[in-house]
C-alpha cells in the first residue's frame, strides 16, 4: 500500500486584514516546499488583496476577496475551500503580521507527512527560557483558556490554544462542518473541538514567541463573556457526542453519578449545618459522616470519569483509517466543506457550493 501523503501539495493560507505593513515579507520568507499561496482579504479597509496583486510578482500567489468581513476564521475557510478545490493535500495557515516564521512549515506540516497526525498547532510554551519575552497579561490568559480548552475540546495534551499558526491534512479539513464553526476569534478553539467529534489527531509543534509592533484587534474586555460561553457549550455538547450518542462506557455513568452524589451531600450538609446554626447546637457527628459520604464518593468519581477522558485522546490519525478505507473499496473521495460566509468572488461558481450539505 502506498503512503496516503506521496507527493503531498502544501499551500499556505494567510488572512489578510489590516497588514499591508508586512504581509509581503511573510510571503517572501515562505519556501519552495509551498505549491500555492492564498491570501484572503477579509474585506480589509487598506483594500490589501489589490495591494499585494499589484506589489508581489509570486507566480504562486492567489488573491482571495470576501464579499464581507467575515473574521479570521471565515477568512481561513475561505483559503481552505479553494485550496481544497484545487486539489491541495496540506493546508497551513499562517498571519499577515510578521510574528509567524514562514521557514517553520516544514516543522508544521511534518508530522502530517509521516501520517503521524492530522492537524498541527503551535505551541510557545515549550522553551521556558523564550516565554519570558511574552507580556504577562497574555501568558496568563494563556493558561486560563490551555485549560478551559482542555475541557472543551478533550485535547488534554495540548496547550497555547489561541495559537494561530497551523496545518491540516485535506481528509480532516473536507470532513469539518464550515458552516458550523466560529468565524472570529474563537475560531482556533472551535476547531480543535469539532476536530475531537471527528477523532482527528492534533500535536504541538513548539515555536518561539514573537511580538513586535503589530496591532492586535483583539480586545479582551469584550470576548471574555463570550469564550466562557463558547467553552461551556463544546464542553457539553461533546460530552454529549462522544459519550451518549456515538458511544456509551463506564465514564457515561460516573460523571453524572458522581455530580449527582456531589450535590446530594453537599446540599444535605448545609441544610442541616443551617438547621443545627439556628437551634444553637452542634451538628451530629452522624449527620457530618451522612453529608461527607456521598460527597467524597463523587469526587471520586467524577476524577474516574476525567481520568478516562484523558487517556482517550485520538491516537489513529483520521487520514490513515480514511486512505485504507479508499484502498479497499471503489468510490470517490468525499467531498469538500463549505463556510456560512460569502465565497470568495473569484472562486468558480461550481467550487462556491462545494460542501454545503457537511455536517
Amino acid at each position: 500500500m502506498s503512503s496516503p501523503n506521496a507527493n503531498a501539495r502544501i499551500a499556505v493560507v494567510i488572512p489578510s486584514y489590516k497588514v499591508t505593513r508586512h504581509i509581503l515579507g511573510v510571503i517572501a520568507a515562505i519556501g519552495p516546499e509551498v505549491e500555492r499561496i492564498y491570501v484572503v482579504d477579509d474585506r480589509c479597509p487598506d483594500q490589501s488583496g489589490q495591494f499585494v496583486r499589484s506589489q508581489c510578482s509570486d507566480a504562486r500567489v492567489v488573491v482571495l476577496e470576501n464579499a464581507v468581513n467575515c473574521g479570521v476564521g471565515g477568512a481561513v475557510m475561505a483559503g481552505y475551500r479553494a485550496a481544497i478545490a484545487d486539489g491541495m493535500d496540506i493546508m497551513v495557515k499562517i498571519d499577515g503580521d510578521g510574528q509567524m516564521d514562514p521557514s517553520l512549515i516544514p516543522d508544521f506540516i511534518g508530522p502530517i507527512l509521516a501520517g503521524e497526525a492530522d492537524y498541527t498547532k503551535g505551541n510557545r510554551f515549550y522553551d521556558l527560557e523564550q516565554i519570558g519575552a511574552m507580556p504577562p497579561v497574555r501568558l496568563f490568559g494563556n493558561a486560563v483558556l490551555s485549560l478551559l480548552t482542555k475541557l472543551s475540546s478533550g485535547y488534554w495534551h495540548l496547550f497555547d490554544p489561541t495559537n494561530g499558526y497551523t496545518a491540516i491534512h485535506v481528509e480532516a479539513a473536507r470532513h469539518l462542518p464550515f458552516d458550523k464553526i466560529s468565524q472570529r476569534y474563537f475560531f482556533e478553539t472551535d476547531m480543535l473541538f469539532r476536530l475531537n467529534t471527528l477523532h482527528a489527531v492534533v500535536a504541538d509543534v513548539p515555536m518561539d514567541a514573537v511580538y513586535g509592533d503589530e496591532v492586535s484587534n483583539l480586545k479582551i474586555s469584550k470576548i471574555v463573556t463570550e469564550f466562557m460561553a463558547k467553552h461551556a457549550r463544546n464542553f457539553i455538547k461533546r460530552l454529549f457526542y462522544n459519550y451518549y450518542l456515538r458511544n456509551m462506557s463506564l465514564a457515561s455513568i460516573e460523571l453524572p453519578l458522581g455530580l449527582l452524589m456531589i450535590f446530594s451531600g453537599l446540599g444535605y450538609g448545609i441544610w442541616h449545618w443551617a438547621d443545627s446554626a439556628r437551634a444553637g447546637v452542634g451538628t451530629p457527628a452522624g449527620t457530618v459522616m451522612l453529608a461527607a459520604l456521598p460527597l467524597l464518593m463523587g469526587v471520586q468519581l467524577v476524577l474516574a470519569f476525567l481520568a478516562y477522558d484523558i487517556a482517550s485522546v485520538p491516537r489513529q490519525p483520521l487520514q490513515r483509517k480514511l486512505f485504507r478505507r479508499r484502498a479497499l473499496r471503489t468510490g470517490t473521495v468525499p467531498g469538500s466543506a463549505g463556510t456560512d460566509c460569502a465565497p470568495p468572488e473569484n472562486l468558480p461558481a461550481q467550487d462556491r457550493n462545494a460542501g454545503q450539505n457537511n455536517d
